[in-house]
């Protein structure tokens, strides 16, 4: 995958030409060879029993929904909302989380055991892997630098207060599968907004783009035939549990993914300075494909998710100390956000031993 896009229109504000000298903590070569190593079972481990647990909530909140009716509604409509809130839980890992493990090509031995599984995913979770594999290798080559990064432009902002944004993190916000939908519905006719998005899929491109709007009609076929056969064998409420399956109850996702680069520094060669590592229990690291160890990752992407913490122990004495725990690490991305919404050129640089410098030219 190429990381440069090709035929950029000279009007975008981001440019190709990015020369970052990366700062990585040192490590043996035959330990990091080691690392690198895929292990077939436990990317099947992980990869089918994801699967597995999304497909076994979902029925389960369809049996519930089944055992609904005049004399038990007491008791069987709230075990059906436990149901769904359980089921929509897992759902959000099901897209760019999963996937983008995938599109490593770590998971498996086998790269086209990656790539189908890649569009397992993609497809369940409505996600467009296309765009997502051109703009993540961007991503992981010039992290958080505003000239070439638009995947995740620093500062990062985000907003408690609204009820849109309460009733999708616990609930279900129709409005947002509405533009979901209309989104598929504009890629699949071939029309592509934002800048980023024009970056990364460029009109020049004919056969990116192609794919990229040939993936967003199979979106639309198959889920539209999915849904309608629901709807003619008399199980519609299949369509909540599968078909939108991956649109509600995005809390812990949110609290997973939101600490990544939240509150760090852009345009540093020091993925210290821009990226978090915390760690958790087993049941959010599983959902999160381990990459709670996104700094680990970042510097070494090519280690697989399931050996991420065995790298973290190899480079431990050269990284920041990491918060253990959601509730920790939200406790301290809370008084981050308080200090920077206090004072708006407010920095913050993780405490670092003195192995390499965090403030050299990028370019």
């Amino acid at each position: 995958m190429a990381a440069n896009a090709v035929g950029v229109q000279a009007t975008s504000a981001f440019s190709p030409d990015y020369r970052i000298s990366w700062y990585r903590s040192p490590i043996d070569k035959a330990v990091l060879a080691d690392l690198m190593k895929r292990n077939d079972l436990r990317g099947w481990v992980q990869t089918l029993g994801h699967l597995g647990l999304f497909f076994a909530t979902g029925i389960l909140a369809y049996l519930a929904y089944l055992n609904i009716d005049a004399t038990n509604w007491t008791w069987s409509v709230p075990l059906l909302l436990v149901a769904l809130f359980a089921h929509g839980t897992i759902g959000p890992f099901m897209g760019l989380i999963a996937i983008h493990e995938l599109q490593h090509r770590t998971v498996f031995s086998s790269r086209a055991l990656n790539a189908f599984f890649e569009k397992v995913y993609a497809f369940i979770s409505w996600s467009d892997y296309i765009w997502y594999q051109q703009s993540h290798a961007i991503h992981h080559q010039a992290t958080c630098h505003a000239k070439y990064d638009g995947e995740v432009p620093l500062p990062i902002r985000f907003s408690l207060r609204r009820g849109r944004v309460w009733l999708s993190l616990l609930a279900w916000d129709p409005r947002a599968t509405w533009q979901k939908l209309r989104l598929v519905w504009h890629h699949a006719n071939g029309r592509v907004f934002g800048e980023w998005y024009n970056y990364v899929l460029p009109e020049s491109d004919t056969a990116l783009r192609r794919r990229h709007r040939n993936w967003a009609r199979a979106l639309l076929v198959g889920h539209g035939a999915l849904a309608v056969t629901f709807v003619l064998t008399g199980h519609w409420f299949l369509i909540v549990a599968f078909t939108i399956g991956t649109q509600y109850c995005a809390w812990l996702g949110l609290l997973c993914g939101r600490p990544q680069h939240y509150g760090l520094n852009p345009d540093l060669p020091d993925f210290r300075m821009n990226t978090r590592t915390f760690t958790c229990s087993w049941l959010p690291a599983f959902y999160y494909w381990n990459m709670q160890y996104h700094l680990e990752h970042h510097m070494y992407p090519a280690v697989p998710f399931y050996n991420l913490p065995r790298l973290r122990k190899a480079i431990e004495h050269d990284l920041p100390p990491a918060t253990h725990g959601l509730w920790a690490t939200w406790r301290d991305i809370l008084e981050l956000r308080r200090k920077c919404i206090a004072d708006p050129d407010y920095r913050y640089y993780p405490p670092v031993p003195a192995a390499g410098p965090v403030d050299r030219e990028t370019n």
